[in-house]
């Protein structure tokens, strides 16, 4: 017996690099491009681990749980880290990035997520970007949840690591992911005694035995279905235009938080400010004496398909997330789900 899922032909090298040649096009980026296999997490920490060290002095941003992540691992390496945190429900700025410098002028590495699609902000990497560059460091950047719904340019910005993955807002799989590399972070790695070698998470490994050798031979089978679907998901993307899918996107975030003011709940956008808010994903604020996790529960039994989700941690108690990406990145499902929301609330009053 067959299935379209079984028995296929090897992935061979030359098609494997024609994805992550697709994949550049997309990012715009004449970098490396290095598709992993696992979920976003691995180049992720691969890259952390790959260019930091005891020897790093690292400006890590946080505005929201990744960014935490992020330190953490920083620590993790030996490298001295410097947290800059501002509340979620707003973005970081150039300007704080250039206060840490001038504060700190030893620092040569910068940690940043895009848009943090748990708390609904998204930083301005562009004029982030221009500040590092003036610093000369080291500039890694968690894309995962912002490609797809706005735009992602690591030549441009001056990024020299910009992680993605194709299970939110590019509507593809989560089991591969990929990492654009300059030629600055490459060098990092090399002289980084402590960059993982012959190992799952070594970047490393991918330049010696898959860049440098021509992308002739690959280091190991790859995961074949994830690989075909993050080719079939960045294909659908280039039919329709990457410039639709993101107007798609920033329609649907403008939707929720409008309709969330204007049902009258008490439902409030949790990013103050929309310039500042994610187009991946909304956030709102619960009215007083609403907890968000019961509210979400509630609002799950009449349709467990909504894309909706309470805040991780302490946010459950007053945070929502409308997880408007990919296929759910359309007004039938902001309307359901700001319907779902309001039923219930109108219920709790009653």
């Amino acid at each position: 017996m067959t299935h379209p899922f079984l028995d296929l032909p090897p992935l061979s090298a030359a098609h494997f690099a024609s994805i992550e040649d697709r994949v550049a096009r997309l990012l715009g980026t004449e970098q490396d491009v290095v598709i992993m296999q696992g979920e976003a997490l691995l180049p992720l920490e691969g890259a952390i681990r790959g260019t930091a060290g005891p020897g790093t002095t690292a400006l890590n941003v946080i505005t929201g749980p990744y960014g935490q992540t992020f330190g953490n691992w920083l620590r993790d390496c030996g490298a001295t880290v410097i947290d800059l945190a501002v509340p979620f429900h707003t973005a970081v700025s150039a300007g704080q990035i250039r206060e840490a410098f001038a504060e700190h002028p030893e620092i040569d590495f910068v940690s940043l997520v895009h848009a943090e699609a748990a708390t609904g902000n998204t930083n301005p990497v562009a004029e982030i970007g221009e500040a590092v560059r003036e610093q000369g460091a080291l500039f890694y950047l968690d894309a995962v949840a912002s490609i797809g719904a706005e735009p992602v340019l690591p030549d441009a910005w001056g990024v020299d690591l910009c992680v993605i993955g194709a299970q939110k807002a590019m509507g593809g799989p989560a089991g591969v992911s990929a990492v654009s590399v300059s030629e600055r972070a490459w060098a990092r790695m090399a002289a980084n005694p402590r960059a993982p070698r012959r190992s799952y998470l070594s970047l490393l490994d991918w330049k010696e035995r898959w860049i440098d050798g021509g992308r002739k031979a690959l280091l190991h089978a790859p995961a074949q279905l994830e690989m075909l679907a993050l080719q079939a998901c960045v294909e659908r993307i280039e039919a329709v235009g990457l410039e639709t899918v993101m107007a798609r996107h920033a329609s649907a975030a403008a939707a929720v938080r409008a309709g969330a003011v204007t049902l009258g709940a008490g439902l409030q956008p949790y990013v103050h400010e929309a310039r500042e808010a994610a187009p991946v994903a909304t956030t709102l604020r619960t009215p007083s004496g609403v907890v968000a996790s019961e509210l979400v529960a509630r609002a799950l039994e009449s349709d467990p398909t909504l894309p909706l989700a309470a805040g991780g941690g302490a946010l459950a108690k007053e945070m929502i997330r409308v997880n408007h990406y990919g296929a759910d990145a359309t007004a039938g499902v902001v309307q359901a789900c700001l319907a779902a929301l309001g039923a219930v609330l109108e219920d709790t009053r009653r």
